[in-house]
């Protein structure tokens, strides 16, 4: 049985559109590579100062409703407005004598520059000021896994930043009322 030239072409055009479709399989293994999974934990526990908020493994800011001001976790630096400008210190400015760390309210931020956003922090985290005493601090807490945060009572130096907060005082330079 003969086939007809119709049927000839017809014939050919499979076979290359299945020849194609192997060949396009094949380069698609060849230049592909195997997926990897990447999970990323971030923990700072040991970071934080005993005067942050329980319930957190990772915290990047502290915004301070009571005196309009931040807290950065990893360079254990106050982030306050001075004159218009942005200021980063290791302790908060005399003006802020008064505020106690351990009992002002802290509202976690984990945003990157989180200050550039201050007028809506301001707006938004408003109901939280004079909420002296509302939260579970760090230092009063019995969960073993704060027990790494210096400052804590039951500290056991496997921290993992090696600093403190400041030498245990309210606001990292001896200046505030933190009780210890």
């Amino acid at each position: 049985m003969a086939l007809t030239l119709k049927q000839e072409e017809y014939k050919n055009q499979t076979i290359m559109k299945k020849f194609f479709l192997v060949l396009l399989l094949a380069a698609g293994f060849i230049i592909s590579k195997p997926a990897t999974a990447q999970v990323s934990i971030n923990i700072n526990i040991g970071s934080q100062p005993a005067w942050g908020p329980v319930g957190y493994d990772y915290v990047e800011y502290y915004y301070l409703p009571d005196i309009e001001a931040y807290y950065y976790v990893p360079r254990h630096q106050f982030v306050y407005l001075s004159n218009g400008s942005w200021i980063f210190a290791t302790s908060l400015p005399t003006r802020y004598r008064s505020y106690n760390l351990y009992s002002g309210y802290k509202v976690v931020i984990n945003e990157p520059r989180p200050y550039l956003h201050f007028t809506t922090h301001r707006v938004t985290y408003a109901k939280y000021k004079g909420n002296n005493g509302r939260q579970v601090i760090i230092k009063n807490s019995n969960d073993p896994k704060y027990y790494v945060v210096k400052g804590h009572p039951k500290y056991n130096g496997a921290g993992n930043s090696g600093k403190g907060n400041g030498n245990g005082k309210g606001n990292g330079g001896g200046h505030g009322k933190g009780k210890n």
